[in-house]
């Protein structure tokens, strides 16, 4: 009998260890999340709406969270990556634009001319976005993502893109999806371009995704049904269109909602004006070592009104180089130029 409760005993410890290393490796002990404040309203808030016998419990399938990705789940310099994306796009499609060498936004891009490009302003974006990303399948596109996504690199840290998701925020989604949470990205980039890795790269599966996005046309070629993308804006999710694209989409309002600029702002104000419990967080990127240090003055991810809106709302703000003991996860071979970048 002795024996057997040893070997009960050492099946036990098994047990019991490989529980906390899963619960480890699944981001559920928020380990490179520092013991600060912004780390104890998170798990306070988890804890009120998920435990039975609080006065604040809120049913699993109310238990919505909301995350914003360009500066909140990944990086956003030099700019947006998908505008990167496209930009990269154009450049390897030029040999079949003979006449891009002297089209705007095109030949400022080929030309390597940000100045210029940066003039075209919202109609030269939309231009660049229609010739890389329209006329093609969601199959064909997401083979074109994938490549680039394989091979491409950050000009400033020499990085994949890949490799520049937070760390700490894949872990508070693995969190809060252990919690009985459902994730869902809302971003003002592009629902077609994010769906391409929201699985891969955050667990996230592509209906749960919800971005700005262009008109599509039914064709029937012989039989062979597709959907193409054209060139022309349908929605963008930004700033107010987010509350508007999480409500046509989701059909309830979150309980969880964070972002990292001005974009952010209507969607965390539209989710803690619900009843109920609530939270709202901001990260705030202060690291010029890790990353970058910008906020109010930044041309990407410019970060004022919904800054001040948080004192008034007593949203959580994530001070990303106090708060976060990683930045991004460990890469092999990475070539570092990063500081300080408005």
């Amino acid at each position: 009998m002795g024996k057997i409760k040893q070997v009960l005993f050492v099946l036990s410890a098994f047990i019991l260890v490989n529980v906390s290393i899963a619960q480890e490796q699944s981001g559920e002990t928020l380990a490179t999340w520092n013991n600060s404040a912004a780390k104890s309203a998170i798990v306070n808030f988890v804890d009120r709406v998920t435990q039975r016998d609080s006065p604040d419990y809120v049913p699993p399938e109310q238990r919505i969270a909301v995350f914003d990705n360009d500066g909140t789940l990944w990086a956003e310099k030099p700019a947006y990556f998908q505008l990167l994306f496209a930009k990269d796009e154009v450049t390897r499609l030029a040999p079949e634009h003979p006449e891009w060498k002297t089209e705007q936004p095109f030949a400022a891009i080929l030309n390597e001319d940000m100045v210029s490009l940066l003039a075209q302003g919202k109609g030269g974006i939309e231009k660049m976005i229609g010739a890389t990303h329209a006329n093609m399948t969601r199959e064909e596109f997401n083979r074109v993502v994938t490549s680039w996504l394989n091979t491409a690199r950050n000009p400033l840290t020499g990085k994949h893109y890949r490799d520049m998701i937070y760390q700490p925020m894949g872990e508070l989604l693995n969190y809060l999806r252990a919690k009985g949470f459902k994730t869902f990205i809302v971003s003002g980039g592009g629902t077609d371009f994010i769906r391409v890795f929201s699985e891969s790269l955050y667990g996230i599966p592509p209906e749960q995704v919800i971005g700005s996005r262009l008109k599509a046309r039914y064709e029937n070629d012989d039989g062979h049904p597709r959907v193409i993308a054209t060139d022309e804006v349908e929605f963008v999710n930004d700033k107010e269109g987010k509350p508007i694209g999480i409500s046509q989409a989701i059909g309830r309002r979150p309980i969880f909602a964070v972002g990292n600029s001005d974009g952010d702002l209507q969607m965390l104000e539209w989710t803690t004006a619900g009843k109920g419990p609530r939270f709202g967080m901001l990260i705030h990127h202060t690291d010029a070592k890790r990353e970058w240090a910008y906020d109010r003055k930044s041309r990407v991810g410019h970060l004022d009104k919904a800054l001040k809106a948080a004192k008034y709302h007593n949203w959580t703000v994530v001070d990303m180089a106090k708060d976060w003991s990683v930045v991004f996860p460990p890469a092999k071979r990475t070539t570092s130029k990063r500081g300080a970048q408005n």
